[in-house]
């Protein structure tokens, strides 16, 4: 295995864009290592090598251990790493972007700083979530009772598919166990579009922190892209695993969200949402880098809005 710090960063070119990366990977009770440019899991069955420049988030669950090595190609790669517990309800994720350019997190600080643009994306988030309901001069208390009766309905719609028993959303926290099998499936579920989510905002150079919906929290827009898809993506997944019985929901939901995720090629639908949503234009998709966004360009601010190359005495003759 060649040294680390021999290496090269990797430029946004030579990664795998995230709207063609596996969603996500989970691992349990192995050891994650580094070999090149691949990972390993090591376990009693031997080592499995695994492409780290595909994977858009790595759920780490009980048992594992993950090396030094491991965790700066996996940060090199823009992946998101969760560490899950042992029903997949604890949450912690990194990663760097794919792109070397600010701009869609300057769209994103800009949509965001301004109080009227900020209540507009997020009208924006509602008509996408609910398609047919008029979000136009809503307040934000009117977003919020549209959002709780469409969620309602949505619960009460899979129970009916499924044939699925459902009295309430209920979350105990640090007691997972003691909901029912549908309130599981919706936790295991939300947990996992959260880290899918993370995976794309940071792949992207988005701010996790600066929500539209959501605030306050360190991952407020992680859980406004999230919530995009919960009632067409998340809660089907989960009432599909309920459906199945109540033993193992959590795994059973993971397979079911990880197939929706991948049958309505969520991740690239993701990047471009987010793109639009702040009315990003550019001329590649799903997370692709364009012109010089995967060129390490800095520039310098001017009064006029123009860019000046950075690496200059702008005072004097040039320093280097």
């Amino acid at each position: 295995m060649s040294s680390v710090s021999k290496r090269s960063l990797s430029s946004p070119r030579e990664l795998t864009r995230v709207a063609d990366r596996a969603s996500f990977l989970y691992l349990e009770r192995c050891t994650v290592h580094r070999d090149d440019n691949a990972l390993t899991a090591t376990d009693a069955d031997g080592v499995t090598h695994i492409p780290s420049a595909t994977i858009g988030t790595l759920l780490l669950g009980p048992g594992t251990r993950v090396t030094h090595q491991a965790m700066a190609l996996l940060g090199e790669s823009g992946a998101a790493v969760s560490w899950v517990g042992e029903h997949g309800v604890r949450f912690y994720a990194g990663g760097r972007a794919l792109t070397r350019s600010s701009g869609l997190l300057e769209a994103q600080a800009t949509a965001w700083a301004n109080r009227r643009t900020r209540v507009e994306v997020a009208r924006e988030m509602y008509r996408m979530r609910f398609p047919g309901e008029d979000t136009a001069g809503r307040s934000r208390d009117d977003l919020l009772r549209m959002e709780g009766r469409r969620v309602k309905e949505c619960y009460r719609r899979e129970s009916e598919r499924t044939g699925v028993r459902w009295v309430r959303r209920e979350y105990h926290h640090g007691d997972f166990a003691a909901g029912d099998a549908p309130n599981q499936g919706v936790t295991a579920a939300a947990q996992c579009m959260y880290g899918v989510a993370h995976a794309v905002v940071a792949a992207l150079g988005c701010s996790p922190g600066l929500g539209f919906v959501h605030s306050g929290h360190e991952r407020s827009f992680v859980l406004d892209i999230a919530d995009l898809y919960k009632t067409e993506i998340g809660i089907p997944a989960a009432f599909d695993a309920a459906a199945s019985g109540d033993e193992d929901v959590p795994t059973r939901t993971r397979r079911a969200l990880r197939d929706r995720i991948n049958k309505t090629g969520l991740l690239e639908r993701c990047a471009n949402d987010i793109k639009k949503l702040l009315r990003y234009e550019d001329s590649g998709k799903g997370g692709t880098p364009t012109n010089n966004q995967d060129a390490d360009l800095v520039g310098i601010q001017t009064d006029s809005g123009q860019l000046l190359v950075s690496g200059r005495n702008y005072g004097e003759e040039p320093v280097w």
